[in-house]
């Protein structure tokens, strides 16, 4: 029963992926869309690729909201990088430093890594088990990571996971 559960989540978040990139609602392209859904759960389930680590949970209101702060984060970074690009007078001083990751799944410390990675001015260089390298644009950037509010907001959706 957990196969099948796992197999209509993933349809149904696959068909809504299609519908909002697609933007087109006519009868011929539902169709289109809702085959090619089916085809991919299918295939799916037949390489017994359908498990908890790949479930989408993203419909999760937990999920939701790290989604909008982390969309938050890279918008007011995108500012600041911006800002720092347009007007050489504002320091630049780029810096790499360690970060503990306290995930407890390879899910939670790979959505870590990435998230770290979307938020300009922020790349993961290296991750080893629990630590990541971390290079920053900025000291203000990198003690904004060193605060660890990143880390917590990761650790309460992977709960989720």
């Amino acid at each position: 029963m957990g196969k099948l559960r796992h197999a209509i989540n993933l349809g149904l978040f696959l068909f809504a992926l299609w519908l909002l990139l697609s933007g087109h609602y006519t009868p011929l392209l539902l169709l289109l869309g809702t085959v090619s859904t089916l085809l991919v759960v299918l295939l799916t389930t037949r390489a017994d690729l359908i498990d908890r680590e790949i479930q989408p949970v993203l419909i999760k209101p937990s999920v939701l909201l790290y989604w909008a702060w982390l969309g938050r984060e890279i918008v007011k970074s995108n500012i600041d990088v911006s800002r720092r690009i347009l007007n050489p007078t504002l320091p630049i001083s780029p810096t790499i430093f360690t970060l503990r990751a306290t995930q407890k799944t390879e899910l939670g410390r790979v959505t870590y890594a990435n998230s770290i990675t979307l938020v300009p001015g922020t790349v993961t260089v290296d991750v080893e088990e629990d630590l990541f390298t971390v290079h920053a644009l900025t000291q203000e950037i990198a003690a904004d990571l060193k605060r660890g509010e990143m880390n917590r907001r990761v650790c309460e959706v992977e709960k989720v996971f």
